[in-house]
C-alpha cells in the first residue's frame, strides 16, 4: 500500500489533476463568494426600489388604505411578500388607527430609505411626502427581505455548484486521455519480444515526450549494433575454428591408421570424440547465430512433411545406431510460412535432442496436427522427459539438466525457441505420459497464415 501511495505521489498525471482541481476549486470558491454577495446586495436594492415605486404609485393614485382593507390584505397575502402601506399626517400622527396590520411608527421619521426597529422587529421603510402634505410609509420586514435576497443569491450559485464537479471530472478525464499515448507507448514496449529492437513510433506522442522517444530510439539502435557485433563475433569465431578442427580431425584419422599400443589407441579415441563434440558445438553456434539474425527474410509456404523427410534422411543413422523406432505418424501434411532452412533447423534440433535423450530401443514419433486453424508440429519420444520446474530454463543457451550424462551442447532447445519466436510460433513442453511422468512431447504451434496442404493418402 505504501508503494502504491509513493507511485501516486510521483505521478505527473496525479499532480497535474490535483493542482488543477485545487485551482479550479479555489477560483470557484472566490467566484461563488463574490457572486453570492453581489446577488444578495442586488436583491436588497431591488426590494428598496419596489418600496419607492409603491410609494410613488400611491401618491399618484391618491390611495387611502382603510383598516378593513389592511386586515383583509394581511389575511390573504403571503407573509414573505407582504408590504405595509401607511400614511402619516403632517402632525406626525397616523392617518389610520393602529391595529394588528399597522405599525406604531415614531412621528419623527425622516424621509427616504431607513431601517427601524418596532416592537423587537426590524423593518425596512421608505418615507415620502404626499402632495396633500401628509407622508406615506412603505415597508417590509428585514428578515423577509433577507430571506428573499438569500434565496435569490443561492439560485445564482446553483449552476456553479453543479458545473464545478462536472468540470473537475472533465478535466481529470481530459488529462487521462492526454497521457494515454504515453501509457500506450509503454505498453507496446513492454509487450515486445526480446529480440524486437525496432524504433518506437512517435506519431501520436506529445511534443514534450518526443525527446525521450528519440533518446530511446537511439539507445535501441546502439543495442542493436552491439548485439549484431556479438553475433557476428560468435559466427566468425565458429567459422575460424572449423578449419583447424577439421585439420585436427584429418590428422587424427591418419594417426589411427598407424601402429600404436592399445593405451595410445584408447587415448586417440577419446581425442576423436572430443573433436567430434567440438565440431558439433561449432555447428550449433553457427545455427544459433543464424537464428538470432533480426532479418527474417522472405517467408514462403513450406511443407512440413517434406522437411520431416529431409531431417529423417540426415538423422536416421543416429536413430538406427541406438535401435530407435523413428518415423512420421499419419499421412497428413500442412504448410507454414517460414524460411525452409529455419524450419529444417528447428525440426532437426528437436529430433536430434529426442535421439540423444531416448534410451536404446525407444521410440520417436513425428506428428502434424491442425487445431482451430493452427498448424502444430509435435515430436514425441519415450525418454525420461523434462521436469516441470526445468521447462523454462531448458530454453536458455548452454543450460543442461543436472544429473544427465548425455553429451550435448545445451543449445538445441535455445535454437528452437529463437526460430519459433521469429516465426510467431509457440513452443510448449509436456510429458507424453502425464500419469507416470515419462516421455517428452515438444509441440510447436504456428499461427494461422496459410491454408493446410492437401492430405496425402
Amino acid at each position: 500500500m505504501d508503494g502504491f501511495q509513493g507511485e501516486v505521489k510521483k505521478s505527473l498525471q496525479f499532480k497535474l489533476s490535483a493542482w488543477l482541481a485545487l485551482v479550479i476549486s479555489g477560483v470557484a470558491l472566490a467566484a461563488g463568494v463574490f457572486s453570492f454577495g453581489a446577488a444578495f446586495q442586488e436583491a436588497n436594492e431591488l426590494q428598496d426600489d419596489q418600496l419607492r415605486q409603491i410609494a410613488i404609485l400611491a401618491n399618484r393614485q391618491q390611495l387611502q388604505p382603510s383598516p378593513k382593507d389592511e386586515a383583509a390584505n394581511a389575511a390573504e397575502a403571503d407573509p414573505e411578500s407582504r408590504v405595509i402601506l401607511q400614511v402619516l399626517q403632517a402632525s406626525g400622527t397616523l392617518a389610520l388607527k393602529p391595529n394588528d396590520t399597522t405599525l406604531d411608527l415614531p412621528a419623527n421619521l425622516p424621509d427616504g430609505i431607513q431601517t427601524v426597529t418596532v416592537k423587537d422587529q426590524t423593518w425596512r421603510l421608505f418615507v415620502r411626502p404626499l402632495d396633500t402634505g401628509a407622508r406615506i410609509v412603505t415597508g417590509q420586514q428585514t428578515s423577509v427581505r433577507n430571506e428573499i435576497a438569500r434565496n435569490s443569491a443561492l439560485r445564482t450559485l446553483l449552476p456553479l455548484v453543479i458545473l464545478i464537479p462536472i468540470l473537475l471530472i472533465l478535466v481529470s478525464e481530459l488529462i487521462r486521455q492526454m497521457f494515454k499515448p504515453v501509457k500506450q507507448l509503454a505498453l507496446d514496449l513492454d509487450q515486445r519480444a526480446q529480440e524486437d529492437l525496432r524504433e518506437v513510433s512517435d506519431a501520436h506522442v506529445p511534443s514534450e515526450i518526443r525527446p525521450f522517444v528519440v533518446a530511446i530510439n537511439r539507445l535501441l539502435s546502439r543495442v542493436t549494433q552491439s548485439m549484431a557485433l556479438q553475433r557476428r563475433f560468435v559466427a566468425d569465431a565458429a567459422h575460424e575454428l572449423r578449419s583447424p578442427l577439421t585439420a585436427l580431425s584429418l590428422q587424427s584419422e591418419r594417426l589411427a591408421a598407424a601402429d600404436m599400443s592399445a593405451q595410445a589407441r584408447e587415448r586417440l579415441g577419446a581425442l576423436q570424440s572430443g573433436l567430434q563434440r567440438s565440431r558439433q558445438l561449432l555447428d550449433q553456434l553457427l545455427a544459433l547465430a543464424r537464428a538470432q539474425e533480426t532479418d527474417k527474410g522472405q517467408l514462403v509456404k513450406v511443407s512440413v512433411r517434406r522437411v520431416y523427410h529431409q531431417v529423417l534422411e540426415d538423422l536416421m543413422p543416429l536413430a538406427e545406431a541406438k535401435n530407435i523406432d523413428l518415423g512420421i505418424v499419419g499421412e497428413k501434411d500442412a504448410n507454414v510460412l517460414a524460411q525452409e532452412m529455419d524450419l529444417k533447423i528447428l525440426v532437426k534440433n528437436l529430433v536430434d535432442n529426442a535421439i540423444r535423450y531416448t534410451p536404446s530401443g525407444g521410440k520417436i514419433d513425428l506428428h502434424i496436427r491442425r487445431f482451430k486453424g493452427r498448424t502444430i508440429l509435435q515430436v514425441e519420444d519415450s525418454g525420461v522427459g523434462i521436469p516441470e520446474h526445468e521447462r523454462d530454463r531448458v530454453f536458455d543457451p548452454f543450460y543442461r539438466i543436472l544429473g544427465n550424462d548425455e553429451v550435448g551442447s545445451g543449445l538445441g532447445l535455445s535454437i528452437v525457441k529463437t526460430i519459433a519466436d521469429r516465426l510467431g510460433a509457440v513452443v510448449t513442453l509436456h510429458y507424453v505420459n502425464e500419469k507416470y511422468k515419462t516421455g517428452l512431447n515438444v509441440a510447436v504451434e504456428f499461427p494461422e497464415k496459410v491454408d493446410p496442404a492437401s492430405d496425402m493418402h
